[in-house]
């Protein structure tokens, strides 16, 4: 169902992306053990919650104040790298999703630097 309110960052793909990324480390963390929830379960959760949370703070603001969220999404994108990493090591997850996850991690890191140089070149011509 969609909603009769909408909100301009909503539009952007990155954005949605970022969304769907939360969600399929959601789904991948109820397997993880008991031990991790308040561990690596929880750190993954929070840092690919993180990037959509970023986009959608930054956007209203100025164009510095995009670019820096933008960043901090980034960082939190890297951040999951390493906690997709230590899943594998631990053997939570595959070889397989490990990629899986990196390809999906890789893309989001590449739109959102796209979308940051953008607002660079369109501030700074």
């Amino acid at each position: 169902m969609k909603s009769n309110y909408h909100f301009k960052f909503e539009d952007l793909q990155v954005y949605q992306k970022a969304m769907d990324f939360g969600e399929v480390v959601n789904a991948l963390v109820k397997d993880f053990p008991n031990h991790e929830l308040y561990g690596l379960s929880s750190q993954f959760r929070r840092a690919a919650d993180s990037i959509a949370l970023n986009i959608a703070e930054g956007y209203p603001g100025s164009d510095a104040q995009f670019v820096k969220h933008i960043n901090h999404a980034i960082y939190s994108a890297n951040e999951c790298v390493s906690c997709s990493t230590k899943a594998k090591r631990r053997f939570y997850i595959s070889f397989e999703k490990d990629e899986e996850n990196r390809k999906l991690i890789s893309e989001l890191t590449k739109m959102l630097s796209s979308l940051r140089r953008k607002i660079l070149e369109r501030t700074n011509p």
